[in-house]
């Protein structure tokens, strides 16, 4: 038996009675939807729930399963601790999903639980389940800080497992879209918008491939919670037809509100969507290759020298002289799929010339960010790489000598110290650039510090 049935759910606590004390009127559409839902759930009769969650813990490098039998949860958080919960957890499915993502080197599992307590991404969701139906065990799987392919790569194994397991299995991705909507609390911006009119479009074709193209300053600018549990989703229907519908959408809370459901039809390999973008990716990679310019081949040779030989390049010959006469702080940068996956650099000369550096902090960059896992050999083909060769620091004493695009800050304060690269996306303003500068360096955003600023020359 493979998964009968997939939704997508949003979990606003306000949907529920007696959270929203009438507000919920306001999002009708979504009730409506939710009630067609559940009513199809209680007529599949699943043996098992599987909920993802953006709302329980979530690890940078790791796919956490809640162990136990059983969990509990309320929504006192909301001011209505009488709306109570409890569920059992299929506790060998749990363990079979874990054991296939092993298989496929993702790291997931049962540890590192934090609060036992069921999260509102998974109860407000259920509330709507228990009142069609309630013979179902549950397994509650929550997002991580990993890759988008290793959210698709994990759906995948959720749906090997389920098929292992022989057990009628529903998923439920649960998240909002937008937190940016016209209304919203939080502030609106045009990216909300649009941001949910390109996951509504998805969501109303099945044709998942363009999730691999929104970017992580588009989910930022949307403020969303929901991306990583769509992409899950999309991944456990890898080359499976699905028939897809776009129940509800509304967001009058300044909150996108979407309900969808996909039925999984027969086999069809041309739906290999992690495959078509990583070969779209390899072409635009090895397009770029052909236009390498000495800094960014030195980077890049230098890792995969190190990740496939387990030594330091040495040092090549014909540089030109200004990678092997000079010295300078050098910043490496590593993209994958358009995305960062790795930057460290030194803000002053460590070595003996400019060339060094770039072997250096390239091979620190790929094996030692430790924001990220270590790069494999299997990711170097979709690696890009940027080099930043810096100037000096000078001491500046006010703000308005600095310039987004053209310095990079230095902020100091006492025994600490953030450096922040200039002309970077999403950082637009010099409030942005100091106070980014500032969390990096763990100095309270209200704190005076000393300035610096630098100019760099990037490569790429």
């Amino acid at each position: 038996m493979s998964i009968i049935k997939a939704y997508v759910f949003p979990h606003p606590p306000l949907a529920i009675p007696e959270v929203g004390r009438g507000e919920e009127n306001k999002i009708k559409k979504t009730l409506d939807a939710l009630d067609k839902a559940v009513s199809e759930i209680a007529r599949l009769a699943p043996e098992t729930i599987v909920f993802i969650t953006p709302h329980n813990v979530v690890y940078s490098d790791y796919f956490h399963i809640s162990p136990g039998e059983t969990a509990r949860g309320s929504l006192r958080q909301f001011s209505a601790p009488q709306t109570q919960f409890q569920t059992e957890y299929d506790t060998d499915l749990a363990a079979e999903i874990a054991k296939t993502a092993q298989q496929h080197q993702i790291a997931a599992g049962t540890e590192g639980e934090k609060s036992a307590e069921l999260d509102h991404g998974v109860t407000v969701p259920m509330y709507f389940i228990n009142l069609r139906y309630k013979e179902y065990r549950t397994v509650r799987i929550s997002q991580s800080g990993m890759s988008t392919s290793d959210h698709y790569i994990f759906g995948k194994c959720i749906a090997e497992a389920v098929s292992k397991s022989q057990k009628k299995t529903v998923i439920i991705a649960s998240g909002d879209l937008s937190h940016k909507l016209p209304g919203s609390h939080y502030g609106s911006t045009p990216e909300g918008a649009m941001f949910d009119k390109k996951i509504t479009g998805i969501l109303s074709s099945a044709d998942f491939l363009p999730l691999f193209g929104i970017t992580e300053k588009q989910r930022s600018d949307a403020a969303e919670c929901g991306y990583n549990s769509i992409m899950t989703l999309a991944g456990c229907f890898d080359r499976i037809m699905v028939k897809p519908k776009l129940c509800s959408y509304e967001g009058p809370f300044g909150v996108g509100y979407a309900v969808a459901e996909f039925s999984p039809a027969e086999s069809d390999q041309s739906r290999n969507f992690l495959d078509i973008y990583n070969q779209a990716a390899l072409k635009k990679t090895e397009a770029l290759r052909q236009s390498e310019n000495n800094y960014t081949a030195l980077a890049r040779n230098s890792l995969e020298h190190k990740i496939t030989h387990g030594d330091t390049l040495k040092l090549p010959e014909n540089l030109p002289g200004e990678m092997t006469k000079n010295k300078a702080g050098v910043f490496v940068s590593l993209h994958k799929y358009g995305q960062l996956r790795g930057c460290i650099g030194t803000t002053v000369p460590t070595t003996a010339n400019v060339a060094l550096e770039i072997i250096q902090n390239a091979v620190s960059a790929g094996l030692s960010d430790n924001r990220f896992e270590p790069v494999k050999i299997s990711e170097l083909p979709y690696l890009t790489y940027k080099v930043d060769v810096l100037s000096s620091a000078e001491e500046i004493k006010d703000p308005k000598e600095l310039d987004v695009k053209r310095y990079g800050v230095i902020v100091s304060s006492r025994y600490r110290r953030g450096l922040l690269l200039p002309n970077l996306e999403g950082v637009d303003t010099v409030a942005d650039q100091l106070a980014i500068a500032k969390r990096k360096a763990g100095i309270p955003e209200c704190s005076p510090v000393k300035l610096e600023r630098f100019e760099v020359i990037r490569y790429e």
